[in-house]
């Protein structure tokens, strides 16, 4: 069967969010750590979707015009090329610019693009062009959102997504607004929108408008498209109806472990919470210091040698860089406190062969795995909704088959530690 789908994601966090759409979708897939040469791909051969893990949400804009390219040639084979933001959809012209990707992806794949960053299922929903979002239950406007509204590196200081693009890019986008989404000439207004643009964007707050908007993009062959995991399920909608998925599979929950790792470099005040509650039932917290961290490799020992002692003690253990918001504390650039707390997991793993680890925060996430060696993960089981238990794939056998978690900072219940180490969601 062809290839249905492929993905580039901006960071690791968001990459598996979608494998696991994919997986409860009944759609087989695979998310490659690197390029995937032809033997990689042997490896996986029959899957009808692939995704590429990348970090591009943290990179520049001639980093992403620079690397880009290749990876949306990589996919373009598939029926739809998607690339995978955040639902907060945040970035800047100078950091993670997501409207450069979108001319990248235009100028190579064709448009106009699809631009779907509503994710229902997350707690994300776009009304009139305007980006709402949940924290604590409670929902706000993206500007006026307690942590993305002062993101440390890409604040989010406007709502309308089209006024948001157009300081990222020149490209013209339409907007698909919720009346015409669902319209009696549904068909007469899309061919509307997409009249003279680069890239339409389409409103959405509930399922039943995903499904909508999976019928369009499928209906008027829409080859790219940019946007959260909501374009996923968007696109599963129209597989099923395609008759184009596997029956839908029993998810049992994963086997417990006694033991977990975690690392986290968010600032997430949802984070913070977790770690206090993780420290409230027994879990070792060790703090970065993040002076220490810059200045040589002591500081990176230190943590090794402190992960190995708690887990020596029969212990889980956190290591992190803040709990909570910054407060005036030396700030690591998000790659090298990343790479750092993955070389420190790979020496743990190594020595102690511990079974489950768990990365905290987005950058932290895409620059940390990347230390590990490995060429591709696959869904393993759901723990919480946009943060599954996947497993991973080397051919390094001391990193061969670890389990992990990926978690964006706002993601995941006060428990959540607790709930990946037993490998389903708790109750609170």
């Amino acid at each position: 069967m062809a290839l249905l789908y492929g993905y580039y994601a901006d960071d690791f966090t968001g990459s598996t969010d979608v494998l696991e759409q994919l997986a409860e979708g009944g759609v087989s897939a695979v998310l490659f750590l690197r390029v995937p040469d032809k033997a990689l791909y042997q490896r996986f051969e029959g899957v009808k979707a692939i995704g590429i893990a990348g970090d591009s949400r943290s990179r520049s804009v001639s980093w992403m015009q620079d690397k880009l390219p290749q990876m949306f040639s990589v996919l373009q084979h598939a029926e739809v090329v998607h690339y995978k933001t955040c639902s907060t959809f945040d970035s800047s012209p100078t950091v993670g610019s997501i409207g450069k990707a979108l001319e990248i992806g235009v100028d190579l794949l064709g448009g106009p693009a699809a631009i779907v960053v509503a994710a229902p299922h997350l707690g994300r929903y776009v009304a009139f062009g305007n980006l709402f979002a949940k924290a604590n239950d409670t929902l706000y406007r993206i500007d006026r959102h307690p942590t993305m509204s002062c993101h440390p590196v890409t604040p989010m200081a406007e709502a309308d997504l089209r006024l948001h693009l157009a300081e990222q890019t020149g490209r013209k986008i339409s907007l698909l607004p919720l009346p015409d989404l669902h319209a009696e000439n549904q068909q007469t207004q899309f061919e509307s929108a997409g009249n003279n643009v680069d890239a339409i964007l389409f409103d959405g707050v509930s399922a039943d408008d995903l499904a909508a908007t999976g019928a369009l993009i499928a209906n008027n062959n829409m080859h790219f498209a940019v946007g959260s995991s909501g374009l996923t399920r968007a696109l599963v909608s129209q597989w099923r109806n395609r008759s184009l998925t596997e029956e839908d599979k029993i998810q049992a929950p994963a086997s417990a472990v006694e033991q977990l790792l975690v690392l986290s470099g968010s600032c997430s005040p949802v984070t913070g919470e977790q770690i206090a509650v993780a420290k409230s039932k027994g879990y070792d917290a060790i703090p970065v210091d993040m002076t220490a961290l810059t200045r040589d490799d002591a500081e990176e020992r230190r943590l090794v040698a402190a992960a190995l002692a708690s887990l020596a003690a029969k212990k889980s253990c956190i290591i992190y860089s803040a709990q909570g918001p910054l407060s005036g504390q030396p700030e690591a650039a998000g790659e090298v406190l990343g790479a750092t707390l993955g070389r420190i997991a790979k020496k743990v793993v190594q020595e102690t062969g511990l079974k489950r680890i768990l990365f905290a925060g987005g950058d932290t996430s895409s620059h940390g795995v990347a230390q590990l060696n490995a060429d591709a993960m696959t869904w393993q089981a759901p723990i919480e909704v946009g943060a599954p238990l996947v497993k991973i794939h080397s051919l390094d056998t001391s990193i061969d088959g670890l389990e992990m978690v990926l978690k964006g900072g706002q993601m995941g219940q006060p428990n959540f530690f607790e709930s990946v180490r037993c490998g389903r969601q708790l109750a609170e």
